[in-house]
Formats: C-alpha cells, sequence, structure tokens
C-alpha cells in the first residue's frame, strides 16, 4: 500500500510539475507575441478551459495524495521528513500561490469587459496581469519542482 501510494504521489506530483514547466516554457513565451486583446481572450478561454477533471485530479490529487504518503511514511524518517517538506512545499508554492495569487488575478481578467476598453486601457491591463501572474507562476513552477525532488530523493533514500 505504502509503495503504491508513493507510486500515485510521484506521478500526480510530476505531471503537475510538468504542466507548469511546459507552461513556463511554450504558452508563456508564445502569448508574448500576440496582441494586447489577444492576450486577455486568450487567458480568459484559457482560464475557463482549465478547470476541467484531468487539471483537478492532477493539482488537487498531488496535494492529497502527498499527504497521505507523509501520515504513511511514520516509520522512516528521513523519508518521513523529505515527504512532508515535500508536501509543505507544494502546498505553500504550489497550491498556495495558485489559490491565492493567480485565481484571484483570473477572477479579476474574467470579469473585465476587455472588447469595451480602449487600447491603453488594454495595453495597461494586460502589463499588469501578465507580469504580476507570470511571476507568481515562475514561483509555483519552483515549489513544484522542488516539491518534486524531495519526492525523488525519498524514493532514493527509501530502503
Amino acid at each position: 500500500m505504502k509503495t503504491f501510494t508513493l507510486f500515485i504521489t510521484v506521478l500526480l506530483n510530476a505531471l503537475s510539475t510538468g504542466f507548469f514547466f511546459a507552461w513556463s516554457v511554450s504558452v508563456i513565451l508564445g502569448t508574448k507575441r500576440i496582441s494586447d486583446l489577444t492576450y486577455l481572450e486568450t487567458m480568459q478561454h484559457i482560464n475557463k478551459e482549465i478547470l476541467n477533471p484531468a487539471f483537478f485530479i492532477v493539482f488537487f490529487g498531488s496535494l492529497i495524495t502527498l499527504i497521505i504518503t507523509t501520515c504513511l511514511q511514520f516509520n522512516n524518517k528521513v523519508m518521513f521528513w523529505l515527504v512532508l517538506a515535500s508536501a509543505i512545499i507544494y502546498l505553500i508554492g504550489t497550491f498556495g500561490i495558485t489559490a491565492f495569487k493567480n485565481v484571484p488575478l483570473n477572477n479579476e481578467l474574467d470579469i473585465l469587459k476587455i472588447t469595451k476598453l480602449s487600447l491603453s486601457e488594454l495595453k495597461n491591463f494586460r502589463t499588469y496581469y501578465e507580469s504580476t501572474w507570470n511571476h507568481y507562476h515562475n514561483i509555483r513552477t519552483i515549489s513544484s519542482m522542488i516539491s518534486f525532488i524531495l519526492l525523488l530523493i525519498s524514493i532514493f533514500i527509501k530502503k
């Protein structure tokens, strides 16, 4: 049971980390090349479409299985501390940043009537939104990577 739970935890965490990393090296780079209106429209659509079962399973599943895996590791102190550190980093740096920083920005964008904004207003909002959102995205991506690395280390010291 412990091994299976650890496997699922590592898999979900790897998928989450991969998602955030792939976003950083593809979507962010691609959206830098489009107009302000297109960028804001694109992000509005993405923010709606990301709310799907596959994303929820990976994003929330990583956190849930990290907590369960931490609880199952009491007999192995080194592994327990590594998995606990991984869980805390994911909770604060990935989940927390997403919930309390990126999602509020997404909600702010969602209610914005972008077709009614002037070119200047579009540019100003995009500059604010994109720079702030990407800053927090970088934090959650790095946090997710650190969480994943700690899980990998915990596997290697398991025995």
